[in-house]
């Protein structure tokens, strides 16, 4: 009798032990902390790249989740202010930074970016999670040197902490002879057509990230 309920037990607990590992694992999930770039700015709801990035995940890695913490207008100092909340909300295992256009529309120092990046860099890696920073260019009118020293600062970035890289997030849409096209009347928002592109710029990074 007794042995009859050991061997029940044992087999109750061969059945149920893949159950709780896979409880116990935790999904993967995607943070997207950006700008209008990211939040779908001038855009029907479901069209811009982190939707299709969600399209993407679900297809290709089933369970994991796409948490976009994108607000329009905002600057690397407004993410990094936010961060740690979303971090201990979300606890992520991969942190995509999409930040920066905007403290160069609005002239702020390129230092403070960069360091603001930096920090929500090192933030995002001391949480456990993977980091993909997302390089913008400014327009040629603010200066070939402006533009290369903003240009260099997000791989200045990438090389010293460690983590992916996205060299420029519209390749193939701001730097091409019909880019006019691609873009919303105001000349700063990729429109809905462009959104591709965006997502097939950061995917191949992203891509690594997940496996």
């Amino acid at each position: 009798m007794h042995c009859a309920l050991l061997i029940a037990s044992l087999l109750f607990w061969l059945m149920l032990s893949p159950l709780v590992q896979a409880q116990g694992k935790a999904r993967d999930t995607l943070l997207i902390v950006g700008d209008s770039l990211s939040a779908e700015y001038g855009l029907k709801r479901g069209t811009g790249w982190v939707s299709l990035l969600e399209q993407q995940v679900a297809s290709e890695k089933p369970g994991a989740a796409v948490i976009n913490a994108s607000i329009s207008g905002d600057t690397s100092s407004g993410g990094r202010s936010r961060l740690a909340a979303l971090l201990a909300r979300h606890h992520p295992s991969i942190v995509v930074l999409e930040l920066g256009g905007n403290d160069a529309l609005r002239g702020l120092p390129m230092d403070m970016t960069e360091k603001n990046l930096r920090a929500m860099t090192q933030a995002s890696k001391k949480a456990g999670a993977k980091v993909l920073l997302i390089g913008m260019q400014v327009p040629p009118n603010y200066g070939a040197t402006y533009a290369a020293s903003f240009s260099s600062l997000f791989a200045r970035i990438a090389k010293t902490e460690k983590v992916a890289l996205v060299p420029f997030f519209l390749k193939g849409i701001a730097d091409v002879d019909d880019s006019a096209a691609q873009f919303q009347a105001d000349r700063i928002h990729p429109n809905e057509q462009s959104q591709a592109k965006m997502l097939a710029n950061v995917w191949p990074e992203l891509k690594k990230l997940m496996k």
